[in-house]
């Protein structure tokens, strides 16, 4: 499995990106797939994952009803709609994988190089 995360960006608050993380060794499909962030000066945190058929979702509450994880697996491609976004969402996002799904950071094996996401208030 080799991650990578992309589509971050600068974005005014209120506005909304979409991250996407592709599996380059086009296994994802029997992964779960995690999304993190760590913001400057701070430890990174869980923000959402989704079991390897998309039926699973796990979100932080931070982030519910704002981010959705969705997966398409015949692009091996996980996507993180992130919505109405704060300047507190400020972060690298990485995406990683593991088989089965997880909320913590030490449970997944494979990570993402992460994407920087800059949200101005």
């Amino acid at each position: 499995v080799q991650l990578q995360a992309s589509g971050g960006g600068w974005v005014q608050a209120g506005g909304s990106l979409r991250l996407s993380c592709a599996d380059s060794g086009r296994t994802f499909s029997n992964y779960g797939v995690g999304w993190f962030r760590q913001a400057p000066g701070k430890e990174r945190e869980f923000v959402a994952s989704i079991s390897w058929s998309g039926v699973i979702t796990y979100y932080q509450d931070f982030v519910k009803g704002r981010f959705t994880v969705s997966r398409d697996n015949v692009k091996g491609t996980v996507y993180l709609q992130m919505n109405r976004l704060k300047s507190e969402d400020t972060a690298v996002y990485y995406c990683a994988a593991r088989i089965g799904i997880s909320r913590k950071e030490s449970e997944y094996d494979y990570w993402g190089q992460g994407t920087l996401v800059t949200v101005s208030s």
